[in-house]
Protein backbone atom coordinates (compact mmCIF):
# COMPACT_ATOMS: atom_id res chain seq x y z
CA UNK A 1 0.00 0.00 0.00
CA UNK A 2 1.49 3.41 -0.98
CA UNK A 3 2.47 5.66 1.90
CA UNK A 4 2.23 9.43 2.06
CA UNK A 5 5.77 10.75 2.51
CA UNK A 6 6.98 14.24 3.44
CA UNK A 7 10.57 15.28 2.87
CA UNK A 8 12.05 18.50 4.23
CA UNK A 9 14.91 19.75 2.08
CA UNK A 10 15.50 19.52 -1.69
CA UNK A 11 19.24 19.02 -1.70
CA UNK A 12 20.77 15.75 -2.84
CA UNK A 13 19.70 13.89 0.32
CA UNK A 14 16.02 14.79 0.07
CA UNK A 15 15.89 14.51 -3.72
CA UNK A 16 17.41 11.03 -3.89
CA UNK A 17 15.16 9.62 -1.16
CA UNK A 18 12.15 11.26 -2.83
CA UNK A 19 12.99 9.69 -6.18
CA UNK A 20 13.64 6.22 -4.79
CA UNK A 21 10.41 6.13 -2.77
CA UNK A 22 8.41 7.61 -5.64
CA UNK A 23 9.69 4.90 -7.97
CA UNK A 24 8.58 2.37 -5.33
CA UNK A 25 5.03 3.73 -5.67
CA UNK A 26 4.79 6.06 -2.67
CA UNK A 27 3.38 9.60 -2.87
CA UNK A 28 6.02 12.14 -1.93
CA UNK A 29 5.87 15.86 -1.12
CA UNK A 30 9.13 17.78 -0.84
CA UNK A 31 9.29 21.06 1.11
CA UNK A 32 12.18 23.45 0.43
CA UNK A 33 12.56 26.77 2.27
CA UNK A 34 14.67 28.32 -0.49
CA UNK A 35 13.39 29.33 -3.91
CA UNK A 36 15.49 26.67 -5.66
CA UNK A 37 16.45 23.03 -5.34
CA UNK A 38 19.96 21.55 -4.95
CA UNK A 39 20.77 23.15 -1.57
CA UNK A 40 24.31 24.49 -1.33
CA UNK A 41 25.14 22.76 -4.64
CA UNK A 42 22.89 25.24 -6.47
CA UNK A 43 24.33 26.60 -9.72
CA UNK A 44 23.08 29.32 -12.07
CA UNK A 45 24.18 31.23 -15.13
CA UNK A 46 25.64 34.62 -14.35
CA UNK A 47 24.89 37.53 -16.72
CA UNK A 48 28.44 37.06 -18.06
CA UNK A 49 27.44 33.56 -19.16
CA UNK A 50 29.67 31.93 -16.55
CA UNK A 51 28.16 29.01 -14.61
CA UNK A 52 28.42 30.11 -11.00
CA UNK A 53 28.48 27.80 -7.97
CA UNK A 54 26.31 30.12 -5.90
CA UNK A 55 27.29 28.77 -2.47
CA UNK A 56 30.89 28.00 -3.30
CA UNK A 57 32.55 25.39 -5.53
CA UNK A 58 31.38 21.80 -5.64
CA UNK A 59 33.50 19.17 -7.36
CA UNK A 60 31.93 15.76 -7.87
CA UNK A 61 34.32 12.94 -6.99
CA UNK A 62 33.59 9.47 -5.70
CA UNK A 63 34.92 5.97 -5.23
CA UNK A 64 31.39 4.54 -5.47
CA UNK A 65 30.58 3.29 -8.97
CA UNK A 66 26.90 3.04 -7.99
CA UNK A 67 26.83 6.75 -7.09
CA UNK A 68 28.64 7.74 -10.30
CA UNK A 69 26.19 5.74 -12.41
CA UNK A 70 23.26 7.17 -10.48
CA UNK A 71 24.05 10.85 -11.07
CA UNK A 72 24.75 10.22 -14.74
CA UNK A 73 21.19 8.97 -15.15
CA UNK A 74 20.02 12.53 -14.59
CA UNK A 75 22.52 14.65 -16.51
CA UNK A 76 25.72 14.70 -18.48
CA UNK A 77 29.01 15.09 -16.65
CA UNK A 78 32.20 16.45 -18.17
CA UNK A 79 35.63 15.15 -17.13
CA UNK A 80 37.27 17.49 -14.63
CA UNK A 81 40.38 17.30 -12.46
CA UNK A 82 40.43 19.83 -9.66
CA UNK A 83 43.61 21.82 -9.10
CA UNK A 84 44.32 24.25 -6.29
CA UNK A 85 47.12 26.71 -5.63
CA UNK A 86 48.17 28.10 -2.25
CA UNK A 87 49.60 31.57 -1.67
CA UNK A 88 52.22 32.00 1.03
CA UNK A 89 53.47 35.58 0.94
CA UNK A 90 53.67 36.43 -2.75
CA UNK A 91 54.54 32.90 -3.87
CA UNK A 92 52.02 30.40 -5.32
CA UNK A 93 52.46 26.70 -4.61
CA UNK A 94 50.74 23.52 -5.79
CA UNK A 95 48.20 21.96 -3.45
CA UNK A 96 47.69 19.44 -2.00
CA UNK A 97 51.15 19.14 -0.54
CA UNK A 98 53.26 17.27 -3.08
CA UNK A 99 56.77 16.98 -4.52
CA UNK A 100 56.44 20.23 -6.45
CA UNK A 101 55.41 22.20 -3.36
CA UNK A 102 58.18 20.72 -1.22
CA UNK A 103 60.90 21.51 -3.75
CA UNK A 104 59.56 25.00 -4.45
CA UNK A 105 59.22 25.87 -0.75
CA UNK A 106 62.70 24.66 0.27
CA UNK A 107 64.44 25.61 -2.99
CA UNK A 108 65.53 22.02 -3.65
CA UNK A 109 65.44 19.54 -6.53
CA UNK A 110 64.76 16.33 -4.64
CA UNK A 111 63.28 13.19 -6.12
CA UNK A 112 60.40 11.38 -4.45
CA UNK A 113 62.40 9.25 -2.02
CA UNK A 114 64.70 12.14 -1.11
CA UNK A 115 61.71 14.42 -0.45
CA UNK A 116 60.02 11.82 1.72
CA UNK A 117 63.17 11.33 3.80
CA UNK A 118 63.62 15.10 4.04
CA UNK A 119 60.06 15.77 5.26
CA UNK A 120 60.29 12.86 7.70
CA UNK A 121 63.44 14.43 9.14
CA UNK A 122 61.50 17.66 9.73
CA UNK A 123 58.45 15.92 11.24
CA UNK A 124 58.11 15.84 15.02
CA UNK A 125 58.52 12.13 15.74
CA UNK A 126 58.09 12.75 19.49
CA UNK A 127 54.33 13.15 18.85
CA UNK A 128 53.23 9.52 18.73
CA UNK A 129 49.50 9.96 19.23
CA UNK A 130 48.40 13.34 17.78
CA UNK A 131 45.32 14.71 19.53
CA UNK A 132 44.96 18.14 17.93
CA UNK A 133 45.12 19.55 14.41
CA UNK A 134 48.43 21.22 15.26
CA UNK A 135 49.97 18.06 16.66
CA UNK A 136 48.88 16.14 13.57
CA UNK A 137 50.44 18.80 11.33
CA UNK A 138 53.73 18.85 13.20
CA UNK A 139 53.86 15.06 13.24
CA UNK A 140 53.09 14.89 9.51
CA UNK A 141 55.23 17.64 7.96
CA UNK A 142 57.12 19.52 10.68
CA UNK A 143 57.08 23.13 11.83
CA UNK A 144 58.08 24.97 8.62
CA UNK A 145 55.46 23.48 6.31
CA UNK A 146 52.80 23.46 9.02
CA UNK A 147 53.25 27.14 9.87
CA UNK A 148 53.34 28.21 6.24
CA UNK A 149 50.42 26.25 4.80
CA UNK A 150 48.13 25.15 7.63
CA UNK A 151 48.30 27.30 10.77
CA UNK A 152 47.01 30.64 9.45
CA UNK A 153 44.53 29.20 6.98
CA UNK A 154 43.03 26.95 9.65
CA UNK A 155 42.59 29.81 12.13
CA UNK A 156 40.69 31.77 9.47
CA UNK A 157 38.58 28.81 8.37
CA UNK A 158 37.55 27.59 11.83
CA UNK A 159 37.91 30.71 13.97
CA UNK A 160 39.80 28.86 16.72
CA UNK A 161 43.39 27.99 17.50
CA UNK A 162 44.38 24.77 15.67
CA UNK A 163 45.27 23.28 19.05
CA UNK A 164 41.52 23.18 19.76
CA UNK A 165 40.64 21.26 16.60
CA UNK A 166 40.72 17.45 16.36
CA UNK A 167 43.59 15.77 14.55
CA UNK A 168 41.11 14.03 12.24
CA UNK A 169 40.56 17.22 10.21
CA UNK A 170 44.16 17.28 8.99
CA UNK A 171 44.48 13.51 8.85
CA UNK A 172 42.14 13.54 5.82
CA UNK A 173 44.43 15.81 3.77
CA UNK A 174 46.87 14.09 1.40
CA UNK A 175 50.66 14.34 1.51
CA UNK A 176 52.27 13.14 -1.72
CA UNK A 177 55.86 12.66 -2.77
CA UNK A 178 55.01 12.68 -6.47
CA UNK A 179 54.32 15.50 -8.94
CA UNK A 180 50.59 14.71 -8.98
CA UNK A 181 48.73 17.98 -8.29
CA UNK A 182 45.19 16.66 -8.82
CA UNK A 183 43.34 17.58 -5.63
CA UNK A 184 41.26 14.38 -5.44
CA UNK A 185 42.30 10.81 -6.17
CA UNK A 186 38.90 9.14 -6.57
CA UNK A 187 38.40 7.12 -9.77
CA UNK A 188 35.25 8.99 -10.79
CA UNK A 189 35.44 12.78 -11.08
CA UNK A 190 33.54 15.39 -13.03
CA UNK A 191 31.26 18.42 -13.11
CA UNK A 192 27.77 18.51 -14.70
CA UNK A 193 27.75 20.06 -18.16
CA UNK A 194 24.78 22.29 -17.25
CA UNK A 195 25.41 22.62 -13.50
CA UNK A 196 24.08 20.79 -10.45
CA UNK A 197 20.63 22.34 -10.22
CA UNK A 198 19.28 20.66 -13.39
CA UNK A 199 20.59 17.32 -12.05
CA UNK A 200 18.56 17.67 -8.84
CA UNK A 201 15.54 18.94 -10.79
CA UNK A 202 15.72 15.82 -12.95
CA UNK A 203 15.96 13.55 -9.88
CA UNK A 204 12.79 15.19 -8.52
CA UNK A 205 10.98 14.99 -11.87
CA UNK A 206 8.61 12.10 -11.17
CA UNK A 207 4.80 11.98 -11.25
CA UNK A 208 4.69 10.81 -7.62
CA UNK A 209 6.78 13.78 -6.41
CA UNK A 210 5.45 17.27 -5.69
CA UNK A 211 7.96 19.99 -4.82
CA UNK A 212 7.02 23.06 -2.78
CA UNK A 213 9.65 25.82 -3.05
CA UNK A 214 9.92 28.77 -0.65
CA UNK A 215 7.87 26.68 1.78
CA UNK A 216 8.64 25.65 5.33
CA UNK A 217 7.03 22.58 6.85
CA UNK A 218 6.38 22.47 10.58
CA UNK A 219 6.77 19.48 12.84
CA UNK A 220 2.99 19.45 13.29
CA UNK A 221 2.46 19.27 9.52
CA UNK A 222 4.87 16.36 9.22
CA UNK A 223 2.77 14.38 11.69
CA UNK A 224 -0.05 14.26 9.12
CA UNK A 225 2.03 12.03 6.79
CA UNK A 226 2.69 8.32 7.13
CA UNK A 227 6.41 9.08 7.43
CA UNK A 228 8.69 12.09 7.16
CA UNK A 229 12.35 12.67 6.29
CA UNK A 230 14.18 15.65 7.73
CA UNK A 231 17.35 16.87 6.00
CA UNK A 232 17.27 20.28 7.65
CA UNK A 233 19.19 21.11 10.84
CA UNK A 234 18.42 18.51 13.49
CA UNK A 235 18.36 21.16 16.23
CA UNK A 236 15.75 23.18 14.28
CA UNK A 237 13.41 20.18 14.18
CA UNK A 238 13.37 20.20 17.98
CA UNK A 239 13.03 24.01 18.16
CA UNK A 240 16.58 24.30 19.52
CA UNK A 241 15.57 22.65 22.79
CA UNK A 242 19.22 22.08 23.72
CA UNK A 243 20.55 25.22 22.05
CA UNK A 244 21.82 25.85 18.54
CA UNK A 245 24.50 23.62 17.14
CA UNK A 246 27.49 25.62 15.91
CA UNK A 247 28.39 25.92 12.24
CA UNK A 248 30.84 27.94 10.25
CA UNK A 249 29.31 29.97 7.43
CA UNK A 250 30.83 31.71 4.41
CA UNK A 251 30.48 35.23 3.09
CA UNK A 252 31.25 35.77 -0.59
CA UNK A 253 32.57 38.96 -2.11
CA UNK A 254 31.89 38.61 -5.86
CA UNK A 255 33.67 40.51 -8.58
CA UNK A 256 33.42 40.51 -12.39
CA UNK A 257 36.69 41.02 -14.26
CA UNK A 258 37.67 41.05 -17.91
CA UNK A 259 39.70 38.15 -19.19
CA UNK A 260 41.28 35.74 -16.71
CA UNK A 261 41.88 36.59 -13.05
CA UNK A 262 44.08 33.85 -11.56
CA UNK A 263 44.37 31.09 -14.16
CA UNK A 264 42.98 28.29 -12.00
CA UNK A 265 39.75 27.46 -10.13
CA UNK A 266 40.90 27.98 -6.52
CA UNK A 267 43.72 29.81 -4.79
CA UNK A 268 44.02 29.40 -1.01
CA UNK A 269 45.51 32.30 0.97
CA UNK A 270 47.43 30.74 3.82
CA UNK A 271 48.71 33.87 5.56
CA UNK A 272 46.68 34.78 8.66
CA UNK A 273 46.80 38.52 7.86
CA UNK A 274 44.92 38.04 4.57
CA UNK A 275 41.26 38.28 5.66
CA UNK A 276 39.80 35.85 3.13
CA UNK A 277 40.51 32.13 3.01
CA UNK A 278 40.49 31.68 -0.76
CA UNK A 279 39.51 33.10 -4.14
CA UNK A 280 37.49 30.98 -6.54
CA UNK A 281 37.23 31.71 -10.26
CA UNK A 282 34.10 30.06 -11.55
CA UNK A 283 34.72 29.80 -15.26
CA UNK A 284 37.58 27.41 -14.52
CA UNK A 285 35.07 24.92 -13.10
CA UNK A 286 33.82 24.54 -16.68
CA UNK A 287 37.03 24.51 -18.77
CA UNK A 288 35.08 23.31 -21.81
CA UNK A 289 33.44 26.76 -22.00
CA UNK A 290 34.94 30.06 -23.19
CA UNK A 291 34.05 33.47 -21.69
CA UNK A 292 35.43 36.96 -22.22
CA UNK A 293 34.72 37.89 -18.59
CA UNK A 294 35.23 36.07 -15.35
CA UNK A 295 33.38 35.84 -12.03
CA UNK A 296 35.52 35.55 -8.91
CA UNK A 297 34.47 35.06 -5.28
CA UNK A 298 36.55 36.00 -2.26
CA UNK A 299 35.51 33.74 0.64
CA UNK A 300 35.39 34.82 4.26
CA UNK A 301 34.66 32.30 7.02
CA UNK A 302 32.90 33.14 10.30
CA UNK A 303 30.62 31.66 12.94
CA UNK A 304 27.13 31.02 11.59
CA UNK A 305 24.33 33.25 12.91
CA UNK A 306 20.63 32.45 13.09
CA UNK A 307 19.88 33.94 9.65
CA UNK A 308 22.99 32.57 7.92
CA UNK A 309 23.51 29.56 5.67
CA UNK A 310 25.26 26.76 7.62
CA UNK A 311 28.24 25.17 5.87
CA UNK A 312 30.63 23.33 8.18
CA UNK A 313 29.56 21.69 11.46
CA UNK A 314 32.02 22.62 14.19
CA UNK A 315 31.72 19.35 16.17
CA UNK A 316 34.06 20.24 19.02
CA UNK A 317 33.51 18.86 22.52
CA UNK A 318 30.59 21.14 23.41
CA UNK A 319 28.82 20.57 20.09
CA UNK A 320 29.23 16.79 20.32
CA UNK A 321 27.57 16.86 23.73
CA UNK A 322 24.69 18.89 22.27
CA UNK A 323 24.41 16.53 19.33
CA UNK A 324 24.12 13.58 21.68
CA UNK A 325 21.13 15.25 23.34
CA UNK A 326 19.44 15.75 19.96
CA UNK A 327 20.18 12.17 18.90
CA UNK A 328 18.44 10.94 22.05
CA UNK A 329 15.41 13.08 21.19
CA UNK A 330 15.39 11.87 17.59
CA UNK A 331 15.51 8.21 18.57
CA UNK A 332 12.56 8.75 20.91
CA UNK A 333 10.58 10.37 18.07
CA UNK A 334 8.36 8.25 15.83
CA UNK A 335 7.51 8.77 12.19
CA UNK A 336 10.62 10.73 11.14
CA UNK A 337 14.05 9.86 9.78
CA UNK A 338 16.98 12.28 9.89
CA UNK A 339 19.54 12.34 7.11
CA UNK A 340 22.07 14.43 5.24
CA UNK A 341 24.67 16.95 6.31
CA UNK A 342 22.33 19.05 8.47
CA UNK A 343 20.10 16.24 9.67
CA UNK A 344 23.07 14.30 11.06
CA UNK A 345 25.39 17.28 11.80
CA UNK A 346 28.27 15.86 9.78
CA UNK A 347 30.34 17.34 6.97
CA UNK A 348 29.53 15.21 3.92
CA UNK A 349 30.76 15.39 0.35
CA UNK A 350 28.09 15.15 -2.34
CA UNK A 351 28.88 11.56 -3.22
CA UNK A 352 28.62 10.43 0.40
CA UNK A 353 25.31 12.27 0.71
CA UNK A 354 23.94 10.40 -2.31
CA UNK A 355 25.39 7.08 -1.15
CA UNK A 356 23.76 7.44 2.27
CA UNK A 357 20.46 8.59 0.74
CA UNK A 358 20.34 5.47 -1.45
CA UNK A 359 21.17 3.36 1.58
CA UNK A 360 18.43 5.10 3.57
CA UNK A 361 15.86 4.49 0.84
CA UNK A 362 16.73 0.77 0.72
CA UNK A 363 16.49 0.37 4.50
CA UNK A 364 13.17 2.21 4.58
CA UNK A 365 11.65 0.12 1.79
CA UNK A 366 12.75 -3.09 3.54
CA UNK A 367 11.21 -1.86 6.80
CA UNK A 368 7.94 -1.02 5.04
CA UNK A 369 7.83 -4.40 3.27
CA UNK A 370 8.48 -6.28 6.51
CA UNK A 371 6.18 -4.15 8.65
CA UNK A 372 9.04 -2.96 10.87
CA UNK A 373 9.51 0.49 12.35
CA UNK A 374 11.53 2.88 10.21
CA UNK A 375 14.64 4.02 12.14
CA UNK A 376 15.37 7.63 13.07
CA UNK A 377 18.86 7.25 11.60
CA UNK A 378 20.12 4.81 9.00
CA UNK A 379 23.67 6.17 9.40
CA UNK A 380 24.78 6.84 12.97
CA UNK A 381 25.46 10.59 13.36
CA UNK A 382 27.77 9.89 16.28
CA UNK A 383 29.96 7.50 14.30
Amino acid sequence: MPLSIAIVGAGFSGAVVARELAEAGHVVEVFESRDHVAGNCHTRRHETGVMVHVYGPHIFHTQHEEVWNYVQRFGEFQPYRHRVRAMVGDQAYQMPMNLGLINAFFGTQMNSSEAEAFVNSRADASITNPQSFEEQGLRLVGRELYDAFFAGYTRKQWGVDPQELPASILARLPLRFTADDSYFNHPYQGIPLHGYTPIVEAILDHPNVTVHLSTRCSRAQLATYDHAFWSGPIDAYFDFEHGRLAYRTLDFQPEVVDGDFQGCPVVNYCDAEVPYTRITEHKHFAPWESHDQSVVYREFSRLCGEADTPYYPVRLVEEKAQLLEYVHLARAESGVTFLGRLGTYRYLDMDVTIHEALQTARVVQEAIAQGRAIPAFVVDPLG
